[in-house]
């Protein structure tokens, strides 16, 4: 392989950075906030790599990020001497996009209907190195990975190709050099060789980096040097003289050593979106301070949206360690539990070993204390949420509600806390959630359980014939529809000594729910034992036919519209709990259930009348038998074995019923 190559640009790519160049943002200044975070991740990284391997041959003691301006070339160069990239490094990294989601991406920056919206999106897929092109027309890096002899450079004009060469001679560490566009005004392009704009934006997006960002800049020569310096000649000028020096130009002031009143409500969110790679405000922020035998500090954000990498294996957590204010880790899974996963910031631990590895983590004691003091203070933050801030806890809820009830199934000591910090749809109201509190509340007279049912979607278990008597009766029903429902409902959980019983499994009998019991419960008893006498032989034949189907046939007291409906046992897995498993490669034995019949209807009314007329032989209303069971699956938004013999029945039941009707 030659020492410089030409690539070309992976396809969604290529249109990415085509989409990224040509559209409008209303702030370009964000380019620099990424490069600079870029930087600062690649100190942290290198402070890391010497403490743990000491034979690493590279001097730490002046780590820094250095902006470089040249007015006359119109370049701007950010670089810093941390931990570098190998020449795989930047193919992988920086030569493609290395993120799932990025098609998604595309979709929404050509839907966006303004500015702000788009600069919103380009956070939340994290593609800040291309953030470059918005204001440059080429991009050049060079960078050498720490404890390598040679470096690489990669250069582009964003056209769809790019180039990497060998380079003998690079220093330790990444730059990055920007050829920048023109200055225009009408398109709000500053010039960012300016040094007072660099300054600004540096103290806006990136004062509490941790390392110094420095920058050449002219100053006046003190008077008495001055006149030093001089000479006798009479043909001296009167120019102020100045000299360049390298100042710091950020503060380097930890955000989460400060006390909550001496940072801005603009400081903390600049810091989240340092942390969390995302452009949106942060929710709510949360501070933690622990002093004693163990010390930390932490600075935790809820973001406002939900990350488009939520649901991927390869996201990640967002909460960074740091010990004495040495970066340790990016990503600490071992701080925050799984279903948390949205929370981003940093903690800061006193105690900790700075050569620590993950599996020394997952058994440090001191870690689960902190681990398990973030997770209630961020329950507790988030039920105080739903009681001040309901409109802020619904764009909570909206977003990360589906992760947050994974608690529920994995986090048995905090389940009853999050169970009162959630919300559920229910039958009460299209427009907004309840608690369990508020249903409890609402509870009928008889009541003893919390009734749900699961499904893919509200509008599916609406249709449902499974709610039809609990409608006709006015007792509310929880509408569970994310996966991770049909886990935890069913786990045995409780709230306030009630349990959870599912609509679409046993019996129901809501007959006895205000409490009464006078003469008509008596007459409407002994009406149901004649119904189940006229019916028994049906029934029998139903459950004999269906066999291979059903466990058996019976009477329904929650059908009062649907002529038939598919019941499982109290135990057994619902149909969407066996979807998800068999869509997870998990083969299953079929589970049969109970097919229940609305005596009331006038087709099982009339089924039961020629069931009766029939004789010994029923040959000719086994279509009719399976057509009720395809009914029942329909119904409930379940898939049939062998669409195509359904079809073919029905078919034949319509052509014999039109057959025999009078002309």
């Amino acid at each position: 392989m030659s020492d410089s190559e030409v690539y070309e640009f992976q396809a969604e790519a290529r249109q990415l950075l085509d989409l990224m160049v040509h559209s409008i943002y209303s702030n370009k200044d964000s380019f620099l906030r990424e490069l600079i975070s870029n930087s600062s991740d690649a100190l942290d990284k290198l402070r890391l790599e010497s403490l743990q391997d000491k034979s690493l041959e590279v001097d730490t003691s002046d780590l820094h990020i250095e902006l470089v301006p040249d007015t006359e070339a119109r370049t701007l160069t950010v670089r810093d001497n941390g931990i570098g990239m190998s020449r795989e490094q930047v193919i992988d990294l920086i030569g493609t996009l290395a993120r799932s989601g990025t098609g998604e991406l595309r979709r929404k920056l050509i839907e966006a209907k303004d500015a702000a919206a788009s600069e919103d999106l380009i956070g939340q897929f994290g593609i800040g190195f291309y953030s470059t092109f918005m204001v440059a027309d080429r991009v050049t890096l060079v960078t050498r990975h720490a404890g390598e002899s040679a470096g690489t450079r990669w250069d582009s004009t964003g056209d769809g190709t790019y180039t990497v060469d060998e380079v003998a001679d690079a220093p330790q560490g990444t730059s990055v050099t920007l050829t920048l566009k023109p200055v225009d005004t009408e398109d709000h392009l500053y010039d960012y060789t300016d040094a007072t704009k660099l300054r600004q934006l540096v103290k806006r997006y990136s004062d509490f980096i941790g390392w110094p960002i420095r920058m050449d800049v002219e100053k006046p020569v003190p008077a008495s040097d001055a006149e030093t310096s001089d000479t006798a000649d009479d043909d001296a000028d009167d120019t102020p003289k100045t000299e360049t020096v390298s100042e710091t130009i950020n503060s380097q002031k930890a955000l989460w050593a400060k006390s909550s009143d001496e940072v801005s409500k603009e400081e903390y969110s600049e810091f989240y979106r340092h942390v969390s790679h995302g452009w949106d405000e942060p929710l709510e922020v949360i501070t933690v301070k622990a002093e004693g035998t163990f010390e930390y500090q932490a600075l935790l954000f809820i973001p406002t949206q939900a990350p488009f990498d939520l649901f991927m294996r390869e996201r990640t957590s967002g909460v960074q360690l740091y010990v004495k204010r040495v970066f340790i880790m990016d990503d600490c899974e071992e701080l925050i539990p799984e279903y948390l996963r949205f929370v981003k910031g940093v903690v800061d631990a006193a105690d900790l070993s700075l050569n620590v590895s993950r599996e020394i983590l997952q058994q440090d004691r001191q870690i689960r204390a902190i681990r398990r003091r973030l997770t209630k203070r961020v329950i507790s933050t988030v039920s105080d949420l739903r009681d001040s801030r309901p409109d802020d806890y619904r764009t909570f809820w909206q977003n990360f509600g589906r992760v947050w009830k994974e608690g529920l199934v994995n986090d048995f000591d905090n389940r009853d806390a999050l169970l009162k910090a959630s919300s559920f749809e229910s039958t009460r109201s299209t427009e907004d959630t309840t608690t369990l509190a508020d249903y409890v509340g609402r509870m009928r007279s008889g009541q003893d359980t919390i009734y749900y049912m699961t499904g893919e979607t509200r509008q599916q278990i609406e249709n449902s014939p499974h709610i039809e008597a609990f409608r006709a009766k006015g007792v509310e029903v929880l509408l569970l529809t994310d996966p991770v429902d049909e886990m935890w409902v069913t786990s045995g959980v409780e709230f306030d000594g009630k349990s959870f019983t599912s609509i679409a499994k046993g019996a129901v009998d809501l007959d006895d729910l205000d409490g009464d019991t006078d003469t008509s419960d008596d007459n409407a008893k002994a009406d149901k034992e004649k119904q189940a006498e006229e019916f028994t032989g049906l029934l029998g034949w139903l459950g004999e036919t269906l066999t291979d189907d059903v466990n058996e046939a019976r009477l329904s007291s929650r059908l009062t519209e649907s002529p038939v409906c598919l019941v499982g046992d109290t135990f057994s897995m619902s149909p969407q709990l066996e979807k998800l498993y068999r869509a997870s490669g998990q083969e299953l034995p079929k589970t049969k259930r109970a097919l229940e019949i609305n005596a009331e209807h006038p087709l099982i009314a009339g089924l039961n009348k020629a069931f009766a007329d029939g004789g010994d032989d029923h040959a000719d209303l086994e279509p009719t038998a399976k057509l009720l069971y395809g009914l029942a699956v329909i119904a409930e938004g379940g898939e049939l074995d062998d669409p195509a013999e359904f079809a073919k029945l029905l078919a034949g039941t319509l052509t014999t019923s039109l057959e025999s009707s009078p002309s």
